[in-house]
């Protein structure tokens, strides 16, 4: 018997109508909800994908308003790792600095200043502060044995100030003394905190940055469902990380066991209710209410629709984005739970299609695979550089020693020819610093924002309408009847 839900419709086949606005591009608020209890700058995060975020990608993410998902190809510890980069690398205030005390050898120290990166640490004994040693201090000094005392700032030296002091008169004061550091202390005299010149600078740079309340950049870190989720999650939560995403291919699972995703968003609600959880990937209503229910703070939309997925095809199965969208959309009004559009992103129209159905942030991997700072070696090819891009699903991806697999519910125990691939591996033209794309892509939703006369991404949600287009349609709204001898930066079609 003939079973048809509805008719589906993506991105394709859809425009956004025009209306009238009294809104200017570059005068619209482009923040919006990730979770119950986050919010972004910028409606956009990158895929958790080994060619696509580690954390020099989720660095320049969460610098420009939005977010990074570290993707779970690596051991618990390195991804725990990779989490710990991103928030250690920008603070207003570094809460409990890394001190050593007066007796450790300049050997040593040199050990810890290069295993944590960072130039300077706070000399403390017995909890008292009695100076702070820099690189500078130490640039020249050839006997290696000899103890931080001998080269350090004394106390009576330092330049420090109380708890609560604004960073406007912390770089006046790192100003006048022409230092880098400036030491926080409590009312009793004791170390609390760090402030440098380098957080400083970074504010001033990335004013739209996504941050905690701490002051350091927002990130979030990939889980599967599998064994050892829960060691990976302790790991990921004290490295800090401010999201986890139970990331699968089917988000719409439970078991007796415990380890389908309902059950997974479940348990992680139960156990670290500090950190946001989002669930997915789902493309119907039922399993958007499923997950809510189960505590999930936003649930990831897609199945099948990114450009190196071949689900749809080798399974048969999933849903065109832009209906799933507005149907998980609508289901989670009731909720209060936001919605992420994940995949099947071309050019910066899709987006703001994404919005007006009805997502609050869209993630994206191939636009962002082939910037500087995805992971990956450039390759030359027929004269043009290229960057490795490839699905969860493929069998590179899957087939490593701590692959993806089991995010699309398979044991490679038995070995890589017997898993059922549901992605490909290929390349991507390199892009330049994702800092260009983030800056092309919300570009051209400021300028949807300005046709349709929304001010807010609330208002992209709610207020403008489509039209379902013919394939005329699309081919009336792509480059046509001309060569193109210039490419543009958000227009490429290859």
């Amino acid at each position: 018997m003939l079973r048809i839900a509805q008719e589906a419709l993506t991105f394709d086949d859809v425009l956004l109508v025009p209306g009238y606005s009294e809104v200017l591009p570059n005068q619209v608020s482009l923040t919006t909800r990730l979770t119950k209890n986050i919010s972004l700058n910028v409606p956009l995060i990158s895929a958790a994908m080994d060619t696509v975020t580690e954390a020099r990608l989720a660095i320049a993410m969460a610098q420009e308003g939005g977010l990074g998902v570290i993707h779970k190809n690596l051991t618990a510890e390195q991804q725990a790792a990779e989490v710990r980069k991103v928030k250690k690398y920008e603070s207003g205030v570094v809460v409990d600095p890394i001190t050593v005390s007066s007796s450790t050898s300049i050997r040593e120290l040199l050990a810890l200043t290069e295993q944590h990166n960072i130039s300077g640490m706070p000399v403390v004994d017995n909890g008292e502060l009695v100076g702070i040693v820099t690189s500078r201090d130490v640039r020249f000094e050839t006997n290696l044995d000899a103890s931080v005392s001998s080269v350090m700032t004394q106390r009576d030296r330092l330049v420090t100030v109380k708890e609560g002091t604004s960073p406007s008169e912390v770089q006046k004061l790192l100003h006048v003394n022409r230092i880098e550091k400036v030491l926080v202390l409590n009312d009793a005299g004791k170390l609390t905190g760090l402030m440098t010149v380098q957080d400083i600078e970074k504010s001033r740079a990335y004013p739209n940055a996504a941050k905690d309340d701490k002051g350091r950049l927002l990130v979030a870190a990939a889980v599967g469902t599998g064994a050892g989720t829960e060691e990976r999650c302790e790991l990921l939560v004290n490295a800090g990380v401010d999201v986890i995403i139970v990331d699968t291919a089917h988000g719409h699972t439970s078991n007796a066991s415990g380890t389908g995703v309902i059950d997974r968003v479940r348990w992680l609600k139960e156990t670290y209710p500090q950190v946001q959880v989002i669930g997915g990937n789902i493309a119907t209503a039922a399993a958007a209410i499923d997950l809510a229910k189960a505590g999930a703070d936003a649930v990831k939309v897609g199945i099948g629709p990114g450009s190196i997925c071949t689900t749809r095809i080798v399974a048969g199965v999933g849903v065109p984005q832009i209906s799933a969208i507005a149907n998980v959309a609508t289901a989670m009004e009731e909720y209060g739970v936001p919605v992420i559009a994940d995949g099947g992103i071309r050019f910066s129209g899709d987006i703001a299609k994404a919005l007006v159905a009805g997502a609050s942030v869209i993630m994206v991997g191939s636009m962002l695979a082939g910037t500087d700072e995805a992971p990956g070696e450039v390759e030359l090819y027929q004269g043009r550089a290229y960057k490795s891009y490839r699905g969860m699903g493929s069998l590179g991806a899957m087939g490593q020693s701590q692959g993806s697999s089991d995010r699309y519910f398979q044991d490679k125990k038995a070995g890589v020819d017997k898993l059922v691939p549901e992605g490909i591996e290929g390349r991507i033209a390199v892009k330049g610093p994702a800092s260009a794309v983030v800056h092309q892509l919300m570009g051209g939703v400021r300028a949807a924002m300005g046709y349709t006369g929304c001010a807010t991404v609330d208002e992209m949600r709610t207020k403008p309408e489509f039209v379902k287009i013919t394939a005329a349609g699309m081919r009336e709204s792509h480059v046509h009847d001309v060569q193109i001898t210039k490419e543009a930066p958000n227009y490429r079609l290859g």
